[in-house]
């Protein structure tokens, strides 16, 4: 695999960092690539695709609104520059301790030479925060935390009155602690990335999760560490016609530094965790399960010029759980001029819009209002402006949500120990063990 260029640029446009490695890229690349995501945007059109070619072949993925893009003029393999593109921000992540405009520009230096190690004239050569101890030695410039965002990932695993320490986002894998001290903990996120489509009528047609359990360690000497999951987790298709419950994954992969000898009698792992974060499994369920969230749509004709639109949601999740914002959106005929929208009785926290550039109906749900058991409803009433003949549902629709929900994961695949080999008896470093769903894609057709 071969890359020309690899840059980093703000939501703003802002060249961030901009490495050419083979000079067979004109040097305007980031300002086309800029203006063809912005304009795709401004078109009505959603996020532009991680993929296109403009005379030269883009890729890029968006990490916390800083984009990550290659240019190539030759054939590569797709996935393979978004994987590699994902692991630099994960690298660059490592280092830094936070990613944002201010810690790159704070740590040029630092970031080039991990890039120049990382790429050799375009050729891949490593991407293991491991390996690249050995060859990078400048120390990064730590953002103090009043200087980070408001709002940061480790955010997402707030949940009531137990807030799980944000340290694992923001703390840099090589930075010595100011205090001389270092504080010994390790977190493993199982998160779990759920794809549903629901029928008209309410029914679940397809559902898929994928899923993976991530580790960070701040662990001195790299002791060895056992995890220990369901002991009735099954692997294999074959495990669906059987009679017996449990947790049943359709196929499952690990990191090369996970040995398996006692995974089959016991369901344990084991493992030496490399620096910096890395995914110890990866694995994927298509067995029916319960969804989140049960999406109801309804849509009909309210008299000439008019139709009315009924959204349904339903929380199915227990009433200690807590989701983060929801979004739904909807795509309306493309002669709907005017929409206004009714919401329940004493609802807090809820927006509406409807974005006419993309006739898009859009209503977000803040945190405070999405407790597990809940019901919300959103009546819509257009306005169009002519006479619609045909079908309304076929020019509507279909229903999509994005949303995030922390210490809650739909498979019931658990961390049911995290077992830490010991120094002494006086060493007993910070275990913590987080879960998070998130959407995929979550469909409702109408």
């Amino acid at each position: 695999m071969m890359i020309s260029q690899f840059f980093v640029l703000s939501q703003r446009g802002d060249n961030i960092v901009f490495r050419d490695y083979r000079a067979e890229v004109p040097k305007g690349s980031t300002e086309t690539f800029f203006r063809k995501v912005k304009f795709w945007k401004e078109d009505g059109n959603a996020e532009a695709p991680p993929i296109f070619v403009d005379g030269v072949n883009y890729f890029h993925v968006k990490v916390v609104g800083l984009y990550f893009v290659a240019t190539t003029r030759v054939n590569v393999s797709p996935s393979l520059v978004l994987e590699l593109l994902q692991r630099i921000a994960r690298v660059i992540k490592d280092y830094l301790g936070v990613l944002n405009e201010d810690s790159f520009r704070k740590n040029f230096v630092l970031v080039y030479e991990l890039l120049d190690e990382v790429i050799d004239f375009g050729y891949v050569q490593t991407t293991s925060t491991e390996v690249l101890k050995s060859y990078v030695f400048n120390e990064p410039i730590v953002i103090a935390p009043a200087r980070l965002q408001p709002i940061d990932p480790a955010a997402i695993f707030t949940q009531g009155a137990k807030r799980m320490p944000g340290t694992a986002v923001t703390k840099s894998v090589v930075a010595n602690d100011p205090s001389g001290r270092r504080r010994e903990e390790i977190f493993v996120d199982i998160i779990e990335k759920i794809s549903v489509t629901f029928s008209s009528s309410g029914y679940i047609l397809t559902s898929e999760i994928d899923g993976t359990i991530q580790m960070k360690s701040y662990l001195s000497g790299n002791p060895e560490i056992r995890i220990a999951l369901n002991e009735d987790l099954n692997i294999g298709r074959d495990y669906r016609s059987s009679s017996g419950s449990g947790v049943i994954l359709d196929d499952c992969n690990f990191h090369e530094s996970v040995r398996l000898d006692s995974f089959d009698s016991d369901r344990t792992l084991s493992l030496v965790p490399p620096d910096g974060e890395f995914p110890v499994m990866n694995y994927r369920m298509t067995q029916e399960f319960k969804p989140p969230f049960h999406v109801n749509t309804l849509i009909e004709e309210a008299g000439r010029l008019k139709a009315e639109v009924i959204i349904k949601i339903r929380a199915e999740f227990p009433s200690d759980i807590i989701a983060n914002t929801i979004t739904v959106q909807m795509p309306l005929p493309n002669f709907t001029s005017r929409a206004s929208f009714e919401l329940e009785p004493g609802a807090a926290g809820q927006k509406t819009d409807f974005k006419e550039s993309n006739k898009m109906l859009e209503w977000s749900l803040k945190k405070a209002s999405i407790v597990g058991g809940a019901e919300h409803t959103l009546r819509a009433k257009l306005t169009f402006s002519q006479e619609f003949h045909g079908n309304i549902t076929k020019e509507a629709g279909p229903v999509s949500m994005t949303f995030t929900i922390p210490m809650y994961n739909v498979s019931k695949l658990q961390v049911k120990y995290l077992q830490i080999a010991k120094k002494s008896s006086s060493y007993n470093p910070y275990r913590w063990v987080r879960y998070m769903t998130q959407a995929n894609s979550y469909v409702a057709r109408i």
